[in-house]
């Protein structure tokens, strides 16, 4: 049986042509609802499905009291469209944990071994005082130690210079974080944690590109153990 075309499905494809082609440029409204129902020959309710469609995507931004307008294009805005999938496949697949983890520290170890390579006196500086802040919250303040361990990871990421690193290590940090945070902060080992990223840190600072990778590398391959071993004693 064939399906049979949704009105929105076709207002969709027209918008996505008017987009494409230019005739509406980044960051200009797109023609009102009532012009575009006369274009279209389609009633309201079409027309506010198919941009929903389009605003869900991230390429265009509905607002409350005016015309939708082409989004301007965001690595930011790109990483949360997926963001509640991937959130789903985490909460749901132990298989997708596993291979976002693998990915995790292949992509920072490569991160790293860039930062180390591009890193200035004021790189060094800003990871310097984010571990020395880091180091007063390892006592008693296990969120503030958290949020810092973020930093930390994310400021290698911006050292990098490639802006799509920076959006995807903190997306990764929030999706680790909000399903399982034990992978990304085992209570009880702050010091241990310290003691890695100051060797990942050292490696940076002598810009030993190999150094950083492996610390790196080792830094997050403990993390994944640990978390294995406390979910085999649950069980």
């Amino acid at each position: 049986m064939v399906r049979r075309q949704k009105l929105s499905d076709e207002v969709r494809r027209g918008l996505l042509k008017l987009i494409k082609s230019g005739e509406v440029g980044l960051g200009e409204p797109l023609p009102s609802e009532r012009e575009l129902m006369e274009q279209f020959g389609v009633g309201r309710p079409a027309i506010r499905e198919a941009m929903q469609s389009l605003e869900t995507i991230g390429l265009i931004e509905i607002r409350h009291g005016g015309r939708a307008r082409v989004s301007e294009p965001s690595v930011g805005r790109m990483v949360d469209q997926i963001s509640e999938t991937m959130k789903h496949l985490l909460a749901n697949s132990p298989a997708s944990l596993e291979n976002l983890k693998e990915a995790r520290a292949t992509f920072e170890r490569e991160m790293a071994r860039i930062a180390a390579r591009r890193r200035s006196a004021a790189d060094l500086e800003r990871l310097l005082q984010i571990l020395a802040e880091q180091s007063l919250a390892a006592a008693d303040d296990p969120a503030r130690f958290r949020m810092l361990d973020g930093f930390f990871h994310s400021e290698i990421a911006r050292i990098s210079g490639n802006p799509i690193f920076g959006a995807l290590i903190d997306a990764l940090f929030r999706w680790l974080s909000d399903f399982h945070v034990d992978l990304v902060s085992v209570p009880g080992l702050e010091e241990l944690t310290l003691a890695e990223h100051r060797e990942i840190l050292a490696a940076i600072t002598r810009a030993d590109a190999e150094g950083a990778a492996r610390a790196m590398g080792d830094h997050l391959m403990r993390a994944n153990e640990l978390y294995r071993q406390s979910h085999l004693i649950r069980r």
